[in-house]
């Protein structure tokens, strides 16, 4: 078969009509007859066009309130017919089928529907069934059939027709088909996500997910590595809803490492004050909240200023001016906010390599949904850690009680050991991180780490005594054995919080009954591999 296909009839059937007209005109310019469904043809002909409606084709009318109007033989056959084979060609002549050149569907908006939370009923009657079929009919048969899924497709599409004279290349046929493939394959996964979700059922036997492509990344972690970022369609906060007012595009590790600061800093309501939270390698390396949001984020710089070079940092409230001048001092990647004053982004006008992006809103973080990882040959999908934890679910363990500063400064320090690579653990002070120990094999590790972190930053803040005197220490998880707890009262962390259930659990609190210390268990684990 010769590659170039002339294109004599086109099936239109279209939910998005955007840039419809248009390209309908050109097609009738170059004499394809149109043949149409429902409100698109008559859309058409209000627009002047001729057009041929498909219950004349299929000889039956639309019925059942339009859910049967393609689904038939003269459809069907137009688009699968082989146009090289003769048995085909003899079956399309016995039975008055015409050929089908080009196909331009788009389907029921499910996911708009499903977005806007409607009811089961209207979700049911926006699974489009014909316009699937037939997408897949035509792309199955892009030897002979184009397929044009996506107005964004349209002008390729005339540039074809210009350049071939009314024809299309096997090429772009093959891209077209890939296209509707991958769209109908993404538009049945909404499908089966929403059924799964109205019916509570979060692992069904098949599970898969979709995207739609958002921007080729330069690279991936490294630059031998090939990226994307895709949209799952969802109306979460984040990145990927994300207006970028300047700077270059971000990159993977940009990306990855923003998400983590904005699903951090989220975990703290604006209503409750400003908080800011600064990320490096997907990892908190100061978090604070403060009186004002210029106060918020200097103590969380203080926290750790070597790591915060070059890092990604999120604020849970509009940037202001004063804020935007104290972040220019010093080289920053990312800064996400759910707005920013005109002031604050004339300010970082002036640093172009800075990229500002607002949200509108922050994420729910205690929201129910999925997070998945690959792992060779398979998936692994659990729950979204949305878990909450209030002073009525501490349980003290030690003969001392906290004071109630201290448990301010647990719950805060165990709100940020939820975002902390494991064995995780968080020195916090007045609502502050001042020691943060990340990704190491050994618990006690983590608590030196972050120890010997916090006494460099006092040195260089000319303090006296380290950060960590008179803080308060978190565990993303249990310690098995008193050593790591030691470390930390050692550092100066006077109240402890961990989940518990060790069978050590009573030597580690002997072992803080011991050193004075106050210790609440959580019975809530906080892993984050």
């Amino acid at each position: 078969m010769t590659n170039l296909v002339p294109i004599g009839r086109a099936l239109i059937s279209v939910s998005d009509k955007t840039g419809l007209i248009d390209l309908a005109r050109v097609l009738s310019d170059r004499e394809v007859e149109l043949i149409s469904t429902g409100g698109t043809s008559a859309m058409l002909r209000a627009a002047g066009l001729q057009v041929r409606d498909v219950s004349d084709v299929t000889g039956f009318p639309e019925m059942m309130d339009g859910r049967v109007k393609t689904l038939h033989p003269n459809v069907h056959g137009a688009l699968l017919a082989l146009r090289d084979d003769d048995e085909h060609l003899l079956a399309m002549a016995a039975h008055g089928i015409e050929p089908i050149d080009l196909l331009i569907s788009n389907l029921y908006p499910f996911e708009d529907t499903v977005a806007k939370g409607a009811d089961y009923a209207t979700c049911i009657e926006n699974i489009d069934i014909g316009g699937p079929a037939m997408i897949r009919a035509a792309a199955k048969n892009h030897r002979s059939v184009s397929v044009v899924t996506d107005p964004a497709d349209y002008p390729a599409l005339l540039d074809q027709l210009a350049a071939h004279d009314g024809a299309t290349s096997l090429a772009f046929r093959r891209k077209l088909a890939l296209a509707a493939y991958s769209r109908t394959a993404a538009y049945d996964t909404a499908v089966s996500s929403w059924l799964a979700t109205a019916m509570d059922e979060p692992f069904p036997r098949h599970r898969s997910f979709a995207g739609t492509l958002a921007q080729t990344l330069r690279y991936g972690e490294n630059p031998h590595q090939r990226a994307a970022f895709y949209t799952d369609g969802s109306a979460r906060a984040g990145v990927a809803t994300a207006k970028q007012w300047q700077g270059k595009e971000l990159s993977y590790n940009n990306i990855n490492d923003t998400d983590a600061a904005f699903e951090l800093v989220a975990e703290f309501d604006p209503g409750e004050g400003p908080a800011c939270a600064i990320i490096k390698h997907a990892n908190p390396c100061g978090v604070a909240r403060g009186g004002s949001l210029k106060d918020a984020y200097v103590r969380a710089y203080n926290c750790d200023q070597t790591s915060a070079f070059g890092g990604i940092v999120a604020l849970n409230t509009m940037l202001d001016a004063a804020t935007a001048e104290e972040i220019v001092g010093i080289f920053t990647e990312v800064v996400i906010a759910p707005d920013a004053s005109p002031e604050a982004r004339a300010i970082f006008a002036a640093k172009k390599n800075l990229r500002l992006l607002t949200t509108l809103s922050l994420p729910d973080p205690h929201a129910p949904g999925l997070a998945f990882r690959q792992v060779a040959g398979g998936l692994l999908v659990q729950d979204r850690d949305a878990a909450q934890l209030s002073r009525a679910d501490l349980k003290t363990v030690t003969r001392r009680q906290p004071t109630e500063a201290e448990l301010a400064d647990l719950l805060f320090a165990w709100t940020v050991a939820k975002h902390v690579k494991s064995n995780a653990i968080v020195y916090a002070r007045d609502g502050a991180t001042v020691g943060i120990g990340a990704g190491q094999m050994s618990r006690v590790d983590s608590t030196r780490i972050a120890a010997r972190k916090s006494q460099d930053m006092a040195e260089a803040l000319g303090l006296a005594a380290p950060l960590t005197k008179g803080s308060v220490v978190a565990s993303d998880a249990f310690f098995p054995f008193p050593d790591g707890l030691l470390a930390a009262a050692a550092a100066g962390a006077t109240a402890v919080i961990q989940p518990g259930g060790s069978m050590n659990d009573q030597a580690v609190i002997d072992a803080a009954d011991a050193a004075g210390l106050a210790m609440v268990f959580t019975g809530q684990r906080h892993f984050r591999h």
